[in-house]
Parts: structure tokens; sequence; C-alpha cells
């Protein structure tokens, strides 16, 4: 019965197994055409063949025109505009990079400011200028005001009264050469720069800086959606335990958990794996030493996006491997929204990875509208496309005004082809397909629990 519910939902996300099916080819949009002459290659490469010269051509030509609509003023992609930027600039590039670290140094310099003027370690000092100085110097650092405290360092360590104490005297100089407190007035300087605000600008079309009060509520916003589809799914998957009770007359045979957390105790690496689930249908299995046990029937993750489920699905995968390390005759307690449950290892062991095994396993289930038209290229594969060496170089040349040949991007080809860190853009049609095959709408799947036609 699950088996037949399961085949019954309409896949209104679903892709052909050949790209080349799919109506409105020729594609019009550069980043379909893309993803058609990736899927082209790679099929050629699995039948044992060579792309010919027509699709390098192709592929290059497309990648082209993504590449022209990427570097629009505008209406183009601030996130691609701003890395050419950065490729183009030595200083934007440091800008950057010390960008990239300022978190930890920041923590770094106030680890050591407070280990020479916490106010803890101010409290036991006399009133005075000394204590009134380090509370200042402190101040600054609370503030990021890092000019100020580089700048104030000589004048505390020339103060006679501090010269005298050791232990003040030897953190006082440490912080004085500290590249962390020099990277971050760097990173100062740096800021004004033109350049860089240019530079920044474009990071800030993208989104909110992290840890911005607007990043925090964008966040907030995301996460409250990101529940209400998880609550949705878990409706469905108990609306489905309840069919099942009826159809097999058997009151509490199958029932629902939600947010379920693997435990350490399966034999196996968790690094990369999923290891907390959405929402979890169970059926129940014979009692062991007296406990109640359950068998894993259907595991299921929610997902506002198709997009958010593309990039989950290597990690789903490492999931269903790690759960399928159990061992056969032992029980497993997984802790869950809804208490301990204990699951019987040979159902974690039947469960199994590959493409087939997932199809019956495993639901993304999404309540956002399919789009008329497939998005065929992944915001991953689109992104290591364009920021290739190859592609900066080739935006950073349009951007200069130069008229640039689609032939400068023959390196992307070549590594699409040959390089193994390209091996999931080769393969991204297939994955894209196989998430999209796994993927229901929660009303479909409400209804073909009713048993209603959709």
């Amino acid at each position: 019965m699950l088996d037949d519910i399961l085949k019954s939902v309409p896949r209104r996300y679903g892709l052909p197994p050949d790209a080349l099916w799919l109506p409105g080819k020729p594609a019009a949009h550069p980043s379909a055409a893309l993803a058609l002459a990736i899927e082209q290659a790679r099929r050629a490469a699995a039948d044992g063949g060579r792309p010919d010269a027509k699709l390098a051509r192709a592929f290059t030509g497309a990648l082209a025109c993504l590449i022209r609509e990427a570097m629009q003023p505008g209406s183009g992609d601030p996130v691609i505009q701003a890395m050419v930027f950065r490729h183009r600039h030595a200083h934007v590039r440091e800008y950057a990079s010390l960008v990239a670290r300022a978190g930890q140094d920041r923590r770094q310099v106030r680890a050591a400011v407070d280990a020479v003027a916490h106010p803890a370690r101010l409290q036991r000092m006399p009133d005075g200028a000394v204590r009134e100085a380090l509370a200042r110097w402190r101040a600054a650092a609370s503030h990021a005001s890092w000019r100020d405290v580089h700048t104030a360092l000589p004048r505390l360590l020339a103060r006679p009264d501090i010269a005298g104490d050791t232990p003040l005297q030897t953190g006082l100089a440490k912080l004085l050469d500290n590249p962390a407190l020099a990277r971050l007035q760097r990173l100062d300087a740096l800021a004004s720069d033109e350049l860089v605000r240019h530079y920044q600008a474009l990071r800030d079309r993208h989104g909110p800086p992290p840890g911005s009060a607007a990043a925090v509520a964008q966040g907030g916003i995301s996460q409250k959606r990101g529940k209400a589809v998880e609550a949705s799914a878990a409706r469905a998957l108990g609306a489905l335990a309840e069919r099942l009770c009826k159809e097999e007359h058997a009151e509490a045979a199958y029932r629902v958990v939600t947010s379920m957390r693997v435990p350490s105790l399966i034999p196996a690496s968790h690094e990369h794996a999923k290891t907390e689930w959405d929402a979890v249908l169970l059926r129940r299995a014979p009692e062991v030493e007296g406990e109640p046990a359950w068998d894993v029937r259907l595991l299921v993750e929610a997902k506002a996006s198709i997009e958010a489920a593309t990039t989950d699905l290597p990690r789903l995968r490492r999931g269903v491997r790690l759960l399928a390390q159990a061992e056969e005759h032992r029980v497993y307690p997984f802790q869950a929204g809804e208490g301990t449950v204990h699951l019987r290892g040979a159902s974690l062991r039947a469960l199994s990875a590959d493409e087939a095994g997932l199809a019956r396993s495993v639901l993304y289930c999404c309540d956002a509208p399919a789009e008329p038209t497939p998005r065929l290229l992944g915001a991953a594969s689109r992104m290591q496309l364009l920021s290739a060496p190859a592609s900066l170089a080739f935006a950073g040349a349009l951007e200069a005004g130069r008229d640039a040949d689609p032939r400068e991007l023959e390196p992307v080809w070549n590594e699409l082809l040959h390089a193994p860190g390209w091996a999931a853009v080769l393969e991204q049609y297939p994955r894209l397909r196989q998430v999209r095959g796994l993927m229901v709408h929660v009303d479909d799947l409400m209804a073909a629990i009713a048993g209603r036609p959709r």
C-alpha cells in the first residue's frame, strides 16, 4: 500500500532522463544552452566517445553569453562582478583576504587585550592613572578602534609604573608585534579605498553582511519558512500513517517522528552526513526484550526550494549510507522530537543510497510552485563555471572594454571533461533529475494519501 501511494503521487518537479527531450530546445537562455551542452558532453563520454569541436564551440559560446549576462551593470550578477573586480585589482584581493579572516583576528586581539586588561583584572588594581589608561585602551578594542589600540601601546609601555610590572609589560609588548592587530589596521585602511568601496557595494547588493541586523532578520524569515515546510511535511506523513493503519486494520502499527537524530553508536563516520531527519515514517516491529521496536519505512526531508534539495543530495546520500552501517541484530535508540524511539538495525541495513534505493525510501517534500521552464543549470554548477580562472579573465576583458573571444574559454571546457574537481558539474543534470524525481509537493502527497486525483 505504501509503495502504491508513493507511486501515485504526481512528480510536478520531475525532468525526463534525457535533457534533449525537454520542450523548447534549442534553449534560448544561455544557462539552459550551457546545461544542454554539458549533458551532451557527459553522454558522449559515458558512451566511450569524445565530444566533438562543434559541441566545444556550443559550450564556450553559451558560457560567453552567460558571462556577458552576469557582467551587465545593474541587471547582472553582483557576486560575479565582485569576483571579477577582485581578480583584476591586487589590493581588492588583499582586502577580501583580510575580511575572510577578520573574525578570527578580532577574537585573537580581544583575547590578548583581555589577558592584560580584563575588567576583573582591572578591578584588582589600585585606582589611578594606570588603571584608567588600561580601561580606555580596552574600550578602544571593544569598539574595534584598532589604530587606537596600536598607537596606545608604545605610550603604555613607556610608563614607568608599567615598565616595572613584568607580566603586564610582556603582554603589551606581545600585542605590539601581533600580526593579527596589523592585519586589522590594514583592513581599516583599505576600507576607505575607492575601488574597495565599489567592491563592497557589489557584495552588499547580493545581501546583507553576515552578522548584521538585516542578515539576522533575513535568517529568521528563512528559518520560519523552513519550519513551516517541515510542519506541513510532518502533517502529511501523519496522514499517511493513519491511512496505512486503517488499510492494515492495525491500530498504532505506524507512527511518525520528527527531528530524528542519528546516534553515535552506529559504527561509521558521521562526517558530512545527514545526522538529523526532518520526519520519519516508522512501522511497528516485534518487541525486543519487552521494549517497543520500530522499522524505518520512509525518510522525509522538507525543503523550501528545489535548489536547497539539490545542494542537500550529497549529504543525504551519506546520511543513508551511515544508517545502512547499523548492525543487523542490534536495536538503536534514536532521539526525536517525540522522545526516544528504538529502531531495529535490520531495517536500517536494508536502506540503500543508490538511485533505486533512494527512490524507495526517501522523499523531499516542498511547497514551492513548479516553474513553467525548469532551471537546468544548478546554482553551484553555475558558480563554478563563472568563477573558473579563464571565465574571470574573460569577464575582466569585457569589463575593460575588450571584445573577448569565446575561444579564450576553452580551458574551462577541458577542465570540465578531464579534471576530477569538475565531476559534479559534468554530472549535474543526472543529479538534478534525481533530486526532482525524489521531490513531491505537499499538496500532491496529501491528495494521494486521501485517494484524490490531482
